[in-house]
C-alpha cells in the first residue's frame, strides 16, 4: 500500500489543479492508473474526488475574497468568461453547481459562486455531487472497456 501512496497523491494532486483556473487534467490520469491495474478503484476515485472538490473551495476563496480584483491583469478569469459564469449561474441558480465538472464553465463557475457568497457548506454538496458522480463514472467506463477490476 505504501507503494502505491505516489500514485494516489499525484492522482490527488492532478485533480486539485484540474479543478482550479490552472489548466490540468485528471480525468486521463485516473484511467490510465485504472486501466494498469493494481490499484484499489474506489482509493483512486476518493484521491481524484477530494482533490478536485479542495481545487473548487479554493475557487470559491479566490471569489469570496479576490472577486473585487477581477480586472487586474494578473487575475486567472478574463472578464468575459467571468461574465458568462455569472449568467450561467444566473440562469440555472445554485443548482448549477451540480456541473462545476463541465470543462469551460465549472471552474469559473466556482469563482462565482465564492463572489456571490453561497455558502460554503451548499456548495461543497452540490459541488461534490457533480464531481464524484464524474469520476464514478469515468471509473466504471474504463473498469468495462479495459476488462479490469482493480
Amino acid at each position: 500500500m505504501t507503494a502505491d501512496l505516489p500514485a494516489y497523491a499525484g492522482l490527488f494532486a492532478a485533480a486539485l489543479l484540474a479543478a482550479t483556473v490552472l489548466p490540468a487534467q485528471s480525468e486521463i490520469l485516473l484511467a490510465t492508473l485504472l486501466a494498469r491495474g493494481g490499484l484499489d478503484p474506489v482509493l483512486l476515485v476518493a484521491a481524484a474526488s477530494a482533490g478536485n472538490v479542495l481545487g473548487s473551495i479554493l475557487n470559491w476563496l479566490l471569489g469570496r475574497f479576490l472577486v473585487h480584483l477581477r480586472h487586474r491583469r494578473w487575475f486567472p478569469l478574463k472578464p468575459a468568461v467571468y461574465d458568462r459564469a455569472v449568467g450561467w449561474y444566473g440562469r440555472y441558480g445554485v443548482w448549477s453547481l451540480l456541473f462545476a465538472w463541465v470543462p469551460v464553465v465549472g471552474d469559473p463557475l466556482t469563482v462565482v459562486a465564492g463572489a456571490l457568497r453561497v455558502d460554503l457548506a451548499r456548495f461543497t454538496v452540490l459541488v461534490a455531487i457533480g464531481k464524484v458522480g464524474r469520476y464514478v463514472f469515468i471509473a466504471l467506463s474504463t473498469l468495462w472497456w479495459t476488462g479490469g477490476t482493480g
